[in-house]
């Protein structure tokens, strides 16, 4: 039995090929009934569109963005990454609406506005809210991409640096050069990522038969996220690892206000290779996730799902890489050359 053509669809929705072709295609061009009854027609034909394996991407999507207002200052780690997935977003042909999620409206479960008017055809929520927040924007019939954290249940596509291995490759080299006294900066239960990056310096120290005190693990921020002043413990180790820049920075300036220097008295790393503000004195030693990857295959991923792509939702471990610059330095029992 011959197969069905495109000539063949337009013929009995009559219409055009090139309309077919941009049905198909999911371009611009024609109204949202005529493109239903060509594709119901293409399926009762049971035509196969060339490369059928694979999904059709729909084009000039709008998508919003939403960010926790606790996350989104001017020039905040999550303020610049929202900056390049805009740019992101109109270099694929697509539009981004931001969106605040105020403190009121996450606790009291308001689904975002962009939602709630069906302004956008999928949301990517940059920055982690709440486990009940996100999980109730996961069961909306909008597409939902989680960008920098992940929910175990599997409830959305999640795209994550690799926060475990990036914390166990610093903290290895800290034990390398010769520490062995080495604390964690982080409230632990605060994110996800912060929770992995800690289990990746738990796991370091494991390996190496290494104790993790209590007294060294420090947190960083309340349950809402808003930082701490860091309270220094009374027997510092020789060396902490940070879960991100900003908290190493503060440390660096805590540590410096009781009179002991980085990387002289206490080597200190960070995560994320981002600092902002003038450039400081101390060149910080971190880990560096590859930010464009991530952001492109959000958007990738935003756009597959926007165009109908089914499957179980995954989350997606993006790599890195660590950078020793000047704010930690071995011992006399380790190795002096950086990896």
């Amino acid at each position: 039995m011959k197969r069905p053509t495109m000539r063949d669809i337009a013929k009995a929705v009559g219409t055009s090929a090139v309309t077919v072709s941009k049905a198909m295609a999911g371009k611009p061009g024609m109204s949202d009934k005529l493109r239903s009854k060509i594709l119901k027609k293409a399926a009762e034909m049971g035509y196969e569109y060339p490369g059928s394996d694979r999904v059709v991407l729909r084009q000039h999507l709008d998508i919003g963005v939403l960010i926790p207002d606790r996350y989104f200052e001017t020039e905040s780690f999550y303020a610049q990454m929202y900056k390049k997935l805009i740019q992101k977003l109109s270099e694929q042909g697509h539009f981004g609406l931001l969106e605040i999620l105020s403190a009121e409206d996450e606790e009291k479960l308001v689904p975002p506005m962009l939602i709630r008017s069906g302004r956008v055809d999928g949301m990517i929520l940059l920055g982690e809210p709440s486990k009940a927040y996100y999980r109730m924007i996961a069961q909306q019939n909008t597409p939902v991409v989680f960008l920098d954290f992940y929910d175990e249940h599997g409830s959305a596509d999640a795209l994550v640096g690799d926060n475990l291995y990036g914390c166990y490759r610093l903290t290895s080299h800290l034990i390398r050069i010769g520490h062995r006294k080495i604390g964690y900066v982080g409230s632990v239960r605060a994110t996800s990522s912060i929770m992995d990056r800690f289990l990746g310096y738990y796991r370091a120290m494991l390996t190496h038969n290494l104790p993790v005190r209590p007294d060294w693990i420090i947190p960083d921020r309340k349950d809402n996220g808003e930082l701490i002043p860091i309270e220094l413990p009374e027997e510092l180790p020789t060396a902490f690892v940070c879960n991100c820049d900003v908290v190493a920075m503060a440390l660096i300036r805590a540590l410096n206000e009781h009179g002991y220097r980085v990387p002289e008295d206490v080597s200190v790393t960070g995560f994320d290779d981002f600092v902002t503000g003038p450039e400081p004195e101390i060149r910080l030693s971190t880990f560096k996730i590859n930010t464009p990857a991530m952001i492109e295959l959000a958007v990738k991923t935003m756009a597959e799902r926007c165009s109908g792509a089914h499957g179980p939702f995954g989350r997606t471990v993006i790599s890195g890489q660590p950078v020793y610059r000047d704010s930690e330095i071995p011992l006399e029992n380790g190795e002096t050359e950086k990896e």
